[in-house]
């Protein structure tokens, strides 16, 4: 049996909203895949293994710490800079305390700069792999352990990288859709260091 004109157009006038809903749905998970296959906007990469070399070709890494609004912790770098050697095995500390008087959940989103390093920036563990809880006044140190994957080298086009800023924000866990545009590669709204 076939369709009349206008039932076909009702049929696609109905589907395409629905397609175009999908499609918005599945538009955040892509781009962050996409961002962390490629480290596209700064995304950097998940290690399982350290560097099988290391160079002489130093680099210095910065941290920077950020909370956004209405997020009631302060957060810094224990050292707010380190020099490693490309494939050398770095070991950063933040420290996180809950300033105010009821229990927080955060989540930490993550990006470094100059972007195009991202591809480069490899972390081996990272307190940003999870939410994190604190109860009022609750302080805790949050490691991060990395490298810069010693292909930077032969990379021409980022010669010029002598310094690579890692950057955190937290977000409020309840606020996962922001701190998944986050991810993407935007930069922090808020600095409190």
């Amino acid at each position: 049996m076939a369709m009349t004109k206008t039932a076909r157009f009702g049929l696609i006038a109905g589907l395409v909203p629905l397609a175009m809903l999908g499609a918005a749905y599945a538009a955040v998970p892509l781009y962050q895949l996409f961002c962390q296959v490629t480290g596209y906007g700064g995304t950097t990469q998940v290690a399982t293994e350290a560097a099988s070399q290391v160079l002489t070709r130093t680099i210095q890494v910065r941290f920077d710490a950020n909370v956004a609004p209405g997020v009631p912790w302060s957060f810094k770098p224990e050292k707010p800079v380190v020099s490693l050697k490309l494939g050398e095995n770095g070991l950063a500390f933040y420290t996180v305390k809950n300033e105010s008087n009821r229990p927080v959940t955060a989540v930490a989103t993550y990006n470094v700069t100059p972007h195009k390093v991202g591809p480069y920036f490899q972390k081996l563990e990272c307190f940003c792999f999870q939410d994190r809880t604190l109860q009022p006044g609750e302080s805790m140190e949050l490691p991060v352990i990395f490298y810069v994957d010693p292909s930077l080298a032969t990379d021409r086009n980022v010669d010029e990288v002598t310094e690579v800023t890692l950057s955190y924000t937290f977000f409020e866990a309840g606020d996962k859709a922001i701190a998944q545009a986050q991810a993407g590669g935007a930069e922090p709204t808020v600095t409190t260091q």
